[in-house]
């Protein structure tokens, strides 16, 4: 799938294409407002206000007809430039462009806006000339989007299209969309009986099948002995706790409309957590400390509480209750550049074990001009950015920076990858805080006998573990590893009664050594039962036979391909032992 917004040709013809769509809709609906429709890396999108309307897959197909009628009606395409005080007239009708023009930077004199026909709207541009060269489109879907991307404003109606200059590589796009919802996490977990949802729970609120919680459990071991081995001591801390906490750690003031609602009981107020720097606080205030003891590795597999929207919401990678890989560093000022490059090997040293390439490290910032969103402190700011971006440099990692992205409380590190299905987000986090040991009144007794405020290193490797199972799902198409399947080896005997007693045998000798076995005695063709462990994405069928019995070998197919080989159970397991140590992954 090609990147819109890095190829200019294609940016144009998508930023015309947003306003062909803008046209179509007003015309069938001539009451409807627009906010914004920017190019995006997958084609473009423009939320729409259509007051009560909720659009759906008919709709788009309208709107596309009309799209087709414009396009071949072939309108010119005119700039037209205005002066501020013109385009609040122009649009003194629209609270959505009022509110675009009356934010634009007072240095520009000049606001430009495109006229096709009797439709006009504000851009930068630039457009293609004329409509007709507007000819390979497609609208893509309908979702909803808050004005401003904020939960207290409107919720909007956002059309995503793409378009491109021929046919060909419309219908390659289009192909590769469609690839791409076979490795949809949503549909291969339904398959695999990882997870289900339930209206009776609720949305994002998923309940782990026994399949999914094996490999939930599996990971935990695995990120917890990394961690043990590093030195980290894990804990365990309450799903809620008083509001109170949160007032004191800044959450309150600055995350609450993305926590559930307060509980009230006997005079006190509860919340579920969203997140567990501010227990771990706690934890580590609890007794005293010398300098002689930093770093402290508080690690967690926490349980955590969001109110995500429920357009945001999306299978297991999006939820509103996740556990998280969490863990908080306590450090002395003259540890954090080794404690850092610590966490930044142990998230590559994982994401070698997994095949991870990261797509890119991100430094993400404050914006100093959001006053609301992040602690007004621009000498902790600037100490800490420095800090943070001296370490990255001393490391040699090479990163962008976002600004605007960070946690209220300092800037961190992230991690983006991209799914297989083409989203991109954040895996790993590394933040950099100054602001909670000061909030917490956290110390240490330095070698002086002087009390010293630790830093702490904020950091999650897995990330949430919920959306990293969404990864591996969508990256493994479901086969996972050997090591994570939650079962290995399915045995078929060839004829019950002849074979049964064998691949029972043979299923208590893998049992013995750790693996997990299953026999398929039903009364079904062996043809259909090696068609369904393919379904399941089970690595190894064995298929035992006279031969097998005879010789006291066994038989066996991998999930990769038609080839059976035949070798003694010693020599099997010894070849599963090797692949599980070495946690090949496709």
């Amino acid at each position: 799938m090609k990147d819109v917004l890095n190829n200019e040709k294609l940016n144009i013809l998508n930023h015309s294409c947003a306003h062909l769509l803008a046209h179509a809709v007003k015309k069938l609906y001539p009451d409807a407002k627009f906010w914004v429709g920017p190019v995006i890396e997958e084609g473009f999108y423009y939320d729409i206000d259509l007051g009560d309307k909720s659009l759906t897959e008919e709709d788009l197909s309208q709107i596309e007809k009309e799209m087709k009628k414009i396009s071949k009606s072939n309108k010119l395409i005119k700039r037209i430039e205005l002066s501020k005080e013109e385009a609040l007239e122009m649009f003194k009708d629209d609270i959505y462009k009022i509110d675009l023009i009356q934010r634009m930077d007072e240095n520009d004199n000049v606001i430009s806006a495109y006229k096709q026909e009797d439709f006009i709207d504000l851009c930068r541009g630039p457009h293609v000339e004329s409509t007709k060269e507007l000819k390979y489109f497609k609208l893509l879907k309908v979702s909803g989007a808050y004005w401003k991307g904020d939960a207290k404003n409107k919720m909007l109606q956002r059309i995503y299209g793409i378009c491109f200059s021929n046919q060909g590589d419309l219908d390659s796009h289009l192909k590769a969309l469609e690839e791409a919802k076979s490795c949809d996490h949503r549909k291969i977990c339904k398959d695999l009986d990882i997870f289900m949802s339930h209206e009776l729970v609720g949305s994002g609120l998923p309940l782990w099948l026994p399949n999914g919680a094996f490999i939930f459990h599996e990971l935990e071991e695995y990120i917890k002995k990394k961690e043990y081995d590093l030195g980290y001591e894990h804990v365990y801390t309450p799903c809620l706790a008083t509001s109170n906490l949160y007032k004191i750690s800044g959450h309150w003031d600055h995350y609450r409309e993305d926590m559930f609602p307060l509980m009230e009981r006997d005079g006190e107020e509860f919340v579920l957590r969203p997140m567990n720097c501010p227990h771990h606080m706690l934890i580590y205030k609890n007794e005293l400390h010398s300098y002689k003891d930093l770093p402290i590795r508080i690690g967690e597999l926490a349980h955590d509480f969001r109110f995500e929207s429920s357009g945001a919401v999306c299978g297991i990678e999006r939820v509103r209750t996740f556990c998280q890989n969490d863990a908080h560093l306590f450090v002395r000022p003259d540890q954090i550049e080794d404690e850092f490059h610590r966490v930044v090997d142990l998230i590559l040293d994982v994401y070698k074990d997994f095949n991870i390439t990261p797509l890119s490290f991100r430094l993400s910032l404050r914006d100093p001009e959001n006053k609301e969103k992040y602690f007004p402190d621009d000498e902790m700011w600037e100490k800490a950015e420095s800090t943070i971006r001296k370490v990255l440099d001393d490391i040699d990692i090479d990163y962008i920076e976002a600004k605007g992205e960070a946690a209220f409380y300092g800037p961190k590190l992230d991690v983006q990858i991209k799914t297989a299905v083409g989203h991109e987000l954040s895996l790993s986090t590394c933040q950099l805080d100054f602001l909670l040991p000061e909030r917490f009144e956290l110390n240490y007794i330095d070698s002086d006998g002087s009390k010293k405020r630790p830093v702490v290193i904020h950091r999650a490797i897995l990330g949430s573990i919920d959306r990293f199972i969404a990864y591996l799902v969508e990256v493994t198409k479901g086969a996972f590893p050997l090591w994570l399947s939650p079962k290995q080896i399915n045995i078929i005997p060839v004829n019950n009664q002849y074979h049964l007693e064998y691949a029972n045998k043979i299923k208590d000798m893998l049992n013995e050594k750790g693996f997990r076995v299953s026999v398929d005695s039903r009364d079904e063709k062996v043809s259909y039962k090696m068609r369904e462990c393919a379904m399941s994405k089970i690595p190894y069928t064995l298929i035992l036979g006279d031969k097998e019995k005879e010789e006291e070998i066994i038989s066996y197919r991998h999930r990769s391909n038609d080839e059976t080989i035949s070798l003694n159970i010693d020599e099997f397991i010894k070849k599963l032992n090797k692949e599980i140590k070495d946690k090949l992954i496709n």
